[in-house]
Parts: C-alpha cells; sequence; structure tokens
C-alpha cells in the first residue's frame, strides 16, 4: 500500500490528494483529520451539500454505484488514495481502479467489496477464518427466508445483506413476524431484489465495538496492529443511540475480543481503522460485522482519546505513528432531527454546553428526518455512568426546528 514520502501543498500542481466516497458526518471529520496533515480533500457524495462537502476543498455529486461516473472522476481528479465512507459503491471497478494503479483505494479494494455486503464478510469471518459467530443462512425468496427462520428457530434476527445503520433489520419473534420482517428487509436493503441473512439469536451480555488500527509501526517499519479501548454501546432497531468507553471486561474477553478483531482485519489488509462489531458472553466473544472505516459509535473518541478515530485513520493511512491513548472515560447521545423538514434550525446549544466536560457536533445535513442522526453530544467524566448522564442531558437540550419553506 502506497506511502507518499512528502506531503504537498492542497490547491498547486504538488497537492497529495484523498478522495472520500461517502461524506456525511463521519467522512467531514475524516476530511478535516487530513486537511489538519496538509492534504487536499475531495468530498464525492449522492446529492449536493452534505456534511464533508461543506468543509472539503472540492465537493463532487454523482451516483457512486456507476462505475462509469467513478472512473471518470477519479481519472479527472488522479488522487493519490481513494477512501470509502459508506458500502453502496461500485467495488468491481475500484477492485480495477487498484489494479491499474490509478489510486491506492483504502484500506485495500478487495475489503471494500467484502465489506459491500453482508454475505461476503460473513462467508471471509466464518468459512474462511472459522471466526466464532452465530449460526445464520442466507435467502433470496420469501420461501427460502420463510424456511430459514423456522430451521434457525426463534427469536431470530433478519437483515438485508446490503444495508446500513439498521435498515430493514427486525427482530422474529414467531412466525407471525414473518411477513412484515420481510417486507421490512426489502424496503430497507441498498439495491433491488436484495438476498437477507436470517441469524440465529444470540444471548449476550452485551456488544462492543472494537476499534482496530493497521499502520506501520516506526520501530521495525513493518505493519502493525493497535487496538483503542472497547467501546459500548446501545442500539434501537440496529442503529446506535449512545456509546461509551471503555466498556468494562474480563481480562480474558477483551483477549479474545483483539484475537477476532486481529484475525478479521489482517485477511482484509491495508491500512486505516477498522470498526469491528462483536458480541459478548462471559468470556466468549462472537464475530458480528466489520467495517474498514472509522465508526458511527467511535464518535465517542472525539471526547476520550488523546486522538480520535478519524484521526486515527487519517495518520494509519499515510503510514504514519499511532497514539491509541484514552484520556479519559466519556459517552455520546445522538441527537436525533424528531421532524421532517430541509433547512432546519437548532436551539439549545447553550443549554447542552452548560453540561459538565460536554461539547457538540452538529452534522449540518440539508434535511432532517425523525430517526435521522442529526448532531451527537460528546463528553467525559470520572466514570463511564456518569459520562453517559451527561451525555444524554446534553443531547436531549438539542431542539430542531422547521426551516422557514416548512413553516411556510
Amino acid at each position: 500500500m502506497y506511502i507518499p514520502e512528502s506531503i504537498g501543498t492542497p490547491l498547486t500542481p504538488n497537492a497529495t490528494k484523498v478522495m472520500l466516497l461517502g461524506s456525511g458526518e463521519l467522512g467531514k471529520e475524516v476530511a478535516i483529520a487530513f486537511q489538519r496533515l496538509g492534504l487536499e480533500v475531495h468530498a464525492v457524495d449522492r446529492y449536493e451539500h452534505v456534511p464533508a462537502h461543506q468543509v472539503a476543498h472540492f465537493s463532487y455529486v454523482i451516483d457512486m454505484t456507476d462505475a462509469a461516473q467513478v472512473r471518470e472522476l477519479v481519472e479527472r481528479v488522479r488522487p493519490d488514495f481513494v477512501i470509502p465512507e459508506i458500502e453502496a459503491l461500485a467495488t468491481d471497478e475500484l477492485v480495477k481502479i487498484e489494479e491499474e494503479g490509478l489510486a491506492t483505494i483504502v484500506p485495500t479494494a478487495r475489503a471494500a467489496k467484502l465489506t459491500m455486503n453482508r454475505e461476503g464478510i460473513r462467508k471471509l469471518a466464518a468459512e474462511e477464518l472459522g471466526l466464532p459467530t452465530s449460526n445464520y443462512e442466507f435467502c433470496s425468496t420469501f420461501e427460502e427466508f420463510s424456511a430459514a427462520a423456522e430451521n434457525l428457530g426463534y427469536p431470530n434476527v433478519v437483515k438485508p445483506v446490503m444495508s446500513s445503520s439498521g435498515k430493514g433489520q427486525s427482530v422474529l419473534r414467531s412466525s407471525d413476524d414473518l411477513q412484515a420482517a420481510w417486507d421490512y428487509a426489502m424496503s430497507g436493503a441498498r439495491v433491488a431484489n436484495s438476498r437477507v441473512i436470517v441469524e440465529a439469536f444470540v444471548e449476550f451480555d452485551y456488544e462492543i465495538t472494537l476499534l482496530t488500527v493497521r499502520s506501520i509501526d516506526p520501530t521495525t517499519s513493518k505493519p502493525a496492529t493497535w487496538f483503542c479501548e472497547p467501546i459500548g454501546h446501545r442500539q434501537e432497531d440496529g442503529d446506535y443511540v449512545e456509546s461509551w468507553q471503555p466498556m468494562e471486561m474480563t481480562p480474558r474477553a477483551l483477549e479474545n475480543a483483539r484475537s477476532v478483531a486481529a484475525r478479521i482485519t489482517n485477511a482484509l489488509g491495508g491500512r486505516g481503522v477498522f470498526g469491528v462489531e462483536l458480541f459478548v458472553s462471559g468470556d466468549d466473544v462472537y464475530f458480528s460485522e466489520v467495517s474498514p472505516r472509522p465508526h458511527d459509535t467511535g464518535l465517542v473518541t472525539l471526547a476520550t482519546q488523546r486522538f480520535s478515530e478519524f484521526e486515527l485513520h487519517a495518520k494509519a493511512i499515510l503510514g504514519l505513528p499511532v497514539d491509541v491513548t484514552l484520556i479519559s472515560p466519556g459517552a455520546s447521545a445522538v441527537i436525533y432531527g424528531g421532524i421532517e423538514s430541509e433547512g432546519v434550525s437548532y436551539t439549545g446549544l447553550a443549554e447542552a454546553l452548560a453540561v459538565a466536560e460536554t461539547d457538540l457536533r452538529i452534522f449540518a445535513k440539508p434535511e432532517a428526518f425523525t430517526k435521522r442522526r442529526m448532531g451527537v453530544a460528546v463528553t467525559t467524566a470520572e466514570d463511564v455512568a456518569a459520562a453517559r448522564d451527561r451525555a444524554t442531558l446534553a443531547a436531549a437540550a438539542i431542539k430542531v426546528h422547521p426551516g422557514n419553506s416548512a413553516e411556510a
């Protein structure tokens, strides 16, 4: 994987360029992290005025699932690095771009392709690497889905193989739930006629995100892996609501978690931050999913770590030394839209920031939805419990109001 010998100046012919494919709130933080290191940032998304568009040197709107559009833009911009920030991409074209040496795909084109859908990554984890996972079946039709649910037993979980942020995910508690769960999975998929995965329910004590960083060890000049302290999180309908760091674990469970995370990220290769999602039951750890990029639950690291997951991602991609030091327990809490409107406004910032050791990120998305993440409160405290209380209190203080057009 390419390591630049020097960093050129943005907006000049010798600029070192990164291209973000997907430019939401996580991409915005990645863009800022790269800019602080002196790189030129090109932000790409499927619609205008997304969060990273607002801070990047250049912004573009294309259909990122269209191979021709992706290739045309890469050939025109000639970025040093192409950084997928979402899954819905023309990954086969990224493989070709990497093979032709047009750009370095982060972490690798193969990783982007495998993690684009749950089928590829689950088969790698369970069938090739032998990592512990829940029992599962993939289905293409309602009949296959019904048979799989009965075979795995109730309760079980159904997810589209291609979706994100919990879209299309539900828990089946009996055969009465089959039709509604199938319809919801189809509506939440990123592509038409999507397959689904049905998973046996794992009786776990808690779930974590283990941010795993692959970069170059400055003492050996060889690839190495670091682990941030584990992040606990609470989800509703498959979407994260709050997260906290560190999540208390037994030494054996932490050792097992790091082993699973190292094996899956080593198999994917490349450099950068990986968000490895794991179920923990006692000392046993089960692989759930992996994102080859910063993770939404990792927003908590904006407050808790010496360097956030976004700064670690930028440094690791460039082959620079990384530091995963935790400086304080902390938590994050999501600020939801609560309404359907464009050009919204926000109140309550002063009240939220009056909460001790608290900061905010308002994502500035152009349109709000009831359950859309519009911001996050991040906070630190002497312990995780106090931090969670503070983050929840701060997030609740922010109110989202309709834009003028909605009021008219």
